[in-house]
């Protein structure tokens, strides 16, 4: 599937999808939960399509390509999708004893001593299916995304999607499915691939050539706490590194229909959560090799804006039909980076692909591109920049791409 190298997409210069949210959306979404109105009476709808509509001429007037919603029809990255696949239950507040409590996101989640877990998780209680009538809320993004853009550059708009293995997960063996459901592992990947693959084919043919996998998961297994974690568990089947072949297949299977004029990248988060926290460390060795060369997608998007990512080096195992943008402006401190310094972090990102692939560093560069390592507002609200300082990132990470590659 990714036996082609794509280009534009991805842009020289990228960003990760969510951006701040405008006060008026944050207020109506507030007043919704809070009083009970429905999205009707609250005027929802017209709210989110003069937000997608100010936001996307914002990307167009900071030269950006990759047009994205800002995931403001989102209250959280991973969206309503799983929500509504059929076959699935909410949970809320769910015993700590279902949860891997070494998961990097549930380690935080547990640590003021809570004896159970908060809601937003899902686990398949019958078999999942994909209904029309009930998958609508990435179409209604895709939608709000193509009102707000020329037709003739509705192939640039890029649609974040969560990882299929975010629920599994962060559930203990077994847990992430009822066993009415699905009698092991191998069963539920196969359900889930069905489910996205029928999704990712509505989004197609809908008009969305652009997608990107936003995935902490496989940051995680990069995460020496949480491989010990996974090894002291003694409920688990296999290694850790048996999970994460697993994962690697669980997405070539989801990736396995689509045309090949769709674009596809994964986002190896490390977390971005109220306050700008992160949840992962750890280098991107342990993980390359298999990463770069056995997951069909396109594009890696990847997180280099400080040291608990490691070094360039395991750069060098990207193959010569795969791209890589390098997140080297942060989201999390509102200090504007140096250009210069940037630039240079890009060229040594450029000579490690180079050393791999026996090419020049220009050569490497064709298979380069740039962006924040992160997105602005994994949660639509409570993050320390501002909408001037998320504007000069974005143009630090434009004017950064016009001067090594001088295009899109």
């Amino acid at each position: 599937m990714a036996g082609k190298l794509h280009s534009a997409p991805p842009f020289r210069a990228e960003h990760m999808g969510s951006l701040l949210r405008p006060d008026d959306l944050l207020e109506v979404r507030a007043k919704i939960r809070d009083t009970g109105v429905s999205e009707e009476e609250a005027g929802l709808l017209a709210v989110e399509q003069r937000a997608v509509k100010d936001v996307v001429q914002m990307q167009r007037d900071l030269g950006l390509k990759a047009i994205c919603s800002g995931e403001y029809n989102r209250t959280r990255f991973w969206g309503l999708m799983w929500d509504e696949f059929e076959g699935t239950i909410r949970l809320q507040d769910a015993d700590a004893s279902m949860f891997r409590l070494y998961h990097p996101d549930v380690v935080s989640l547990i640590e003021k001593d809570r004896k159970v877990m908060p809601g937003d998780s899902v686990i398949a209680g019958s078999k999942l299916t994909w209904n029309p009538e009930k998958s609508v809320s990435n179409l209604h993004e895709l939608k709000l995304i193509q009102q707000a853009l020329p037709e003739s550059e509705w192939s640039n708009i890029k649609l974040t999607m969560i990882t299929p293995a975010w629920f599994h997960m962060r559930y203990k063996q077994g847990k992430a499915y009822t066993p009415e459901a699905y009698a092991n592992d191998e069963e539920y990947f196969k359900g889930v691939a069905h489910v996205y693959q029928a999704e990712l084919d509505a989004l197609y043919k809908a008009g969305l050539r652009n997608v990107q996998f936003d995935d902490p998961g496989m940051a995680y297994f990069c995460s020496k706490d949480f491989r010990q974690g996974w090894a002291d568990d003694k409920d688990n089947i296999g290694t850790v590194d048996d999970l994460f072949d697993a994962y690697v297949q669980l997405y070539n299977d989801c990736l396995s229909k689509i045309p090949t004029d769709m674009h596809t990248g994964i986002h190896l988060c490390r977390g971005n959560f109220i306050g700008g926290r992160h949840f992962s460390e750890g280098s991107y060795d342990i993980i390359a090799k298999k990463l770069f060369e056995n997951l069909n997608v396109n594009t890696f998007y990847l997180e280099y804006d400080t040291e608990r990512a490691g070094g360039f080096e395991p750069l060098q195992f990207l193959p010569k039909n795969k791209n890589v943008v390098v997140g080297v402006i942060s989201t999390k401190l509102r200090e504007l980076e140096d250009k210069e310094a940037m630039k240079e972090r890009i060229y040594k990102a450029a000579d490690f692909v180079a050393s791999g692939s026996d090419e020049t560093r220009e050569e490497a560069l064709k298979r380069i591109c740039v962006s924040p390592q992160c997105g602005f507002s994994t949660h639509e609200s409570g993050y320390p920049l501002s909408l001037e300082d998320e504007k000069k990132k974005l143009g630090l990470v434009r004017q950064i791409a016009d001067e090594i590659w001088g295009e899109a």
